[in-house]
C-alpha cells in the first residue's frame, strides 16, 4: 500500500512537471494587458499634417496662468510699489491661509515674526534679511518680490499661483504692521 502511494505521488509530480514549458507563454487571461497595440507618439495618427511636436499659437496662455505684466528691473518693482494692490477682496483675504503659506515658503529666511530672523539666518547660512520694520514695503513691492525675486531671494512665481502670492501678501502686510506698532 505504501509503495501504491509513492508510486501515485511520484507519477502526480511527473505529470505536473512534464507540462511546464519555459519556451512558450502560460495562458493569458487578459492578453491586452501583455500585448498592447502601440502607437507613434509624433506619426501620422497624432497630428494629421504630419508636422511634429507643434509649438503652441502665438500670444496663447497656458491654462491657469494669469501674466504679470510688471518687468523685472528695478523701474518695474518701484512701479508695482506705487501702483499695484491686492486684487482680492476683505472678503477673500485668509490670514490663516496666509500664515500657513509664509511658514512654509518665508519663514525660513524672513522668520515668523518678520524681523528677519529665521532659521538660516539664526544658523548663519544666510545673511541680510531685512526685518519688515525697516523697510517701506506695499502690497506691490511684496507681490513683485514674491513673483520675481530679489538680492539673493529667488522666485517663488513657480511654487504659489495668483492667489496664494496675494494671500501671503496679505499676511506680510499685517505682520509689518503688528511691527511698528
Amino acid at each position: 500500500m505504501k509503495s501504491l502511494i509513492k508510486i501515485l505521488v511520484l507519477a502526480v509530480i511527473f505529470v505536473a512537471v512534464s507540462c511546464k514549458k519555459d519556451t512558450a507563454p502560460n495562458y493569458q487571461f487578459m492578453p491586452n494587458m501583455y500585448e498592447s497595440a502601440g502607437y507613434e507618439t509624433y506619426g501620422e495618427a497624432a497630428f494629421q499634417n504630419g508636422v511634429e511636436a507643434q509649438i503652441p499659437a502665438q500670444g496663447s496662455i497656458p491654462r491657469g496662468f494669469v501674466p504679470f505684466e510688471i518687468e523685472n528691473s528695478t523701474e518695474g518693482y518701484e512701479l508695482a510699489k506705487a501702483t499695484l494692490t491686492s486684487s482680492l477682496d476683505s472678503t477673500q483675504v485668509d490670514l490663516a491661509r496666509g500664515k500657513e503659506l509664509y511658514d512654509i515658503y518665508c519663514g525660513i529666511c524672513h522668520g515668523n515674526k518678520g524681523k528677519g530672523q529665521g532659521n538660516l539666518v539664526k544658523r548663519e547660512k544666510i545673511l541680510g534679511i531685512p526685518n519688515y520694520a525697516d523697510r517701506e514695503i506695499t502690497e506691490g513691492s511684496i507681490y513683485h518680490t514674491i513673483y520675481y525675486g530679489k538680492n539673493a531671494m529667488g522666485s517663488y512665481a513657480n511654487q504659489l499661483n495668483e492667489e496664494e502670492r496675494w494671500q501671503v501678501v496679505s499676511y506680510v502686510v499685517k505682520l509689518r504692521a503688528d511691527l511698528v506698532k
